[in-house]
């Protein structure tokens, strides 16, 4: 097979996907399997990080917010790079699920990005003395944070939908920039935070017995993740067809 017709049978796969009546029925199918494994998953991760990880030689039973800090953290970057790939589907290829997928995550994405400031100001002020400083991973994370209020006000920011949904777009991917920024700051320049311990190359520096807790409510987030977005992309497509419906009938007549 060609390269060119490789690539079209994978575009037609992708296109698959984002019909919004298959989406549903995938969506009804993995929810169940992704909210067990979030209660499990979060119940033994709190379970590890509260009562059987030790605390740290040198934070104390402070570290221990390192537990809901950094899956925060991380999720606060992949939600971001979800909905760039959603918007980039937009306007590409003009899916309408790229951008209901996009704009359900966004409300998340902001959540969690507010959970990674708030916690790393708590966990700062012992370790650091400070509860905010201007370095590069924190001030990157709130610019983090402002591009999706930006995203949301945006998309509800114009009586016509389609011309939000196209601003917000491309915000959006003119923010992914921003990404490889918060995540090579800490190589790139002077900063309080130290740098990567967990995603090195190598060994991790992370000691077992604190990175299985991490590792699960790392997990415990993306599950949070997958499930709220399916209930409220859910939401979204149904709020779309109501419009669809109300706007025909009132064609009618």
């Amino acid at each position: 097979m060609s390269r060119a017709a490789t690539t079209a049978s994978e575009s037609r796969s992708l296109h698959r996907f984002a019909n919004p009546a298959r989406f549903m029925r995938a969506a009804d199918l993995v929810y169940p399997w992704a909210l067990a494994g979030l209660v499990v998953s979060l119940a033994a991760g709190l379970y590890l990080a509260l009562f059987a990880s030790p605390a740290d030689y040198q934070q104390g039973e402070t570290v221990r917010i390192m537990y809901i800090h950094v899956p925060a953290a991380w999720m606060a970057l992949f939600v971001y790079a979800s909905m760039a790939a959603g918007s980039a589907s937009y306007l590409i290829w003009r899916h309408p699920l790229g951008v209901i997928t996009a704009k359900a995550a966004a409300p998340i994405g902001a959540a969690f990005t507010f959970l990674a400031l708030a916690t790393g100001s708590l966990w700062g002020k012992p370790m650091w003395g400070t509860w905010w400083v201007w370095d590069a991973r924190l001030t990157s994370v709130l610019i983090l944070f402002f591009l999706y209020l930006g995203y949301m006000a945006l998309m509800n920011a114009f009586e016509n939908a389609e011309r939000g949904q196209k601003s917000a777009s491309l915000l959006c991917l003119v923010g992914v920039v921003n990404l490889p920024i918060i995540k090579f700051s800490v190589d790139w320049w002077n900063t309080l935070h130290q740098p990567a311990s967990v995603s090195r190359l190598g060994t991790p520096a992370v000691h077992e017995s604190m990175l299985w807790p991490l590792g699960l409510m790392a997990l415990a987030f993306t599950l949070y993740f997958v499930v709220v977005l399916i209930m409220r992309t859910k939401s979204e497509l149904l709020a779309a067809r109501l419009r669809a419906l109300g706007a025909a009938r009132a064609e009618d007549r």
